[in-house]
């Protein structure tokens, strides 16, 4: 009898670097090859976010990805689409405060699905953890164009606030690039989600050990 595979689950505070999809920054490469870049040079969790495809390509797309994490070892998130994590065999979902809230989607994927939360300040960061999300997003810490309808940049303040006072893993995001990674990690922002630095980067490799260097 085949041993079933047991998926990770990587949380970001076990982590350096956070890694996001998106096609149009890619400078036209395929998803695979970007993605296997990345999970190459030692990124540890994956994010799909892609909001203008049908839902029968993200789904294939998701299962390509969660054939290629399961080689590395690393960890699947699927962006915002529920019903794609599940039927993908995702880790995990990441939930905007827009999306279905929490405790419904725990009632969708079950008890050993990640779940994460974006916020956006300190009253949404507490009743994150009242709702039992695994981990939430901290940001967007600097101005950002990856994503649209996106919230006015919380600043670093919002980061050092998270570090101090909640206790659930956390990733900074928005837009975070070389120039600045070193300042989120000063203020507590251990792991760092990056989508345009690494996606959009001739060589992928490359700017992880570039990054790397900055946050040592």
């Amino acid at each position: 009898m085949k041993k079933e595979t047991v998926m990770p689950r990587i949380l970001p505070d076990e982590t350096d670097l956070y890694a996001l999809t998106d096609s149009r920054l890619s400078l036209g490469r395929p998803l695979e090859y970007v993605a296997e870049e990345l999970l190459r040079s030692g990124v540890r969790i994956l994010q799909y976010r892609e909001k203008k495809f049908p839902a029968s390509k993200m789904l294939e797309e998701c299962r390509v990805l969660r054939e290629l994490t399961n080689k590395y070892g690393a960890c699947f998130i699927v962006d915002d689409h529920v019903d794609i994590a599940m039927l993908s065999g995702a880790d995990g979902v990441h939930v905007g405060q827009d999306d279905l809230p929490v405790w419904e989607v725990r009632k969708l994927v079950g008890p050993d699905m990640i779940i994460g939360l974006s916020t956006h300040s300190p009253e949404q960061a507490k009743k994150a953890v009242k709702a039992g999300a695994d981990y939430i997003g901290v940001g967007p810490i600097f101005p950002t164009r990856t994503k649209e309808d996106v919230a006015d940049p919380v600043g670093l303040e919002y980061l050092e606030w998270v570090a101090a006072n909640i206790k659930l893993p956390f990733v900074a995001i928005g837009g975070i690039k070389a120039a600045n990674i070193g300042d989120v990690r000063k203020r507590g922002g251990y792991c760092a989600a990056l989508v345009s630095e690494l996606v959009g980067s001739e060589d992928i490799a490359a700017k992880i050990t570039e990054l790397r260097e900055l946050c040592s």
